[in-house]
């Protein structure tokens, strides 16, 4: 590998690479998992910076929601440790997209052990759970549509509406293993879903630490800080408008293009480097093994 490839690879490596601790995946050959590599969700999942940006986009979604937002606030280090949060879901999609049956499984099971811990009070007195259906549901919208329109921006504009709504019908099926309850399975029950939710959001105090401590965070090396900054700039310009003027959001329109061409530069960079990213891996393992995906009644009707 050449030195710069190697380089880049190993920058972000050490962004999303596997802790200590981590549930193992790619280790298994059960089988290709959920989906499998025809899927509408491998394609999407597969770019990394059009992940990053919608997955830094999808926390400033998220933390408007207030029992979302309590969650962070209660029970993580989000001050010193938002890079982890990203690592951590980022591992997350990843093994739940690419791994094995039994190891996107094992990845659910692990969440929801984290899950049966975090509980509280909203300043108001309300109460609030992890476990919460409606609650798996939100963070499961807002993370998935993020991810959809940062590719569809910064990947495949062209990318058809009928395998938008595959996608959200297959991603659909993780969070429902989670405990969700009527999750939006296309692109207009999304849409359609998020005007509805949209008077319990709120931005407050709260909000505003939480995300100046993730829009803030230092870089995990001055290497990966201009990446990390350009990361920030487009997922802000991502944001549905009506959740940027939640967050106070104001992109200079003269600023808009040069951000999008950067991301976009970002991305064709990153894609010549990540030669054994994990989607690449994922497929020459199916085509090696001539791994199919679980069974319907598997992965998609059957409970853990």
């Amino acid at each position: 590998m050449p030195p710069l490839r190697d380089a880049i690879a190993g920058q972000v490596l050490r962004l999303v690479g596997r802790a200590s601790g981590d549930t193992p995946f790619l280790e298994s050959t059960a089988d290709a998992g959920f989906f499998g590599p025809e899927s509408a969700s491998w394609r999407v999942h597969g770019d990394f910076t059009s992940m990053m940006i919608g997955g830094v986009a999808a926390l400033l979604l998220q933390m408007l929601h207030p029992r979302a937002l309590a969650g962070v606030w209660d029970h993580s280090d989000f001050r010193h440790d938002m890079t982890g949060r990203l690592r951590r879901t980022a591992r997350f999609i990843a093994g739940t997209t690419y791994g094995s049956t039994d190891e996107a499984l094992a990845l659910i099971a692990h969440v929801q052990k984290i899950h049966d811990r975090v509980a509280g009070t909203l300043p108001d007195g309300t109460p609030y759970s992890a476990n919460d259906p409606d609650l798996l549901t939100w963070i499961h919208v807002a993370e998935v549509s993020s991810f959809l329109a940062a590719y569809l921006r910064y990947r495949d504009p062209d990318f058809p509406v009928a395998d938008q709504d595959r996608y959200f019908a297959e991603t659909a099926l993780v969070a429902e293993r989670l405990g969700a309850t009527g999750v939006p399975k296309s692109r207009a029950a999304v849409e359609t879903y998020l005007a509805g939710v949209q008077p319990q959001l709120l931005y407050d105090h709260r909000t505003h630490e939480v995300a100046r401590a993730l829009l803030d965070h230092r870089a995990a090396s001055p290497a990966v800080a201009p990446f990390m900054k350009l990361i920030f700039q487009a997922a802000q310009d991502l944001l549905p408008p009506w959740a940027a003027a939640l967050h106070g959001v104001r992109v200079a329109p003269v600023s808009r293009p040069a951000v999008r061409t950067a991301a976009r530069g970002l991305g064709r960079i990153l894609r010549w480097a990540l030669t054994g990213s994990v989607e690449m891996r994922a497929r020459k393992r199916a085509a090696e093994l001539g791994l199919k995906p679980a069974p319907p009644e598997l992965s998609v009707h059957a409970q853990a």
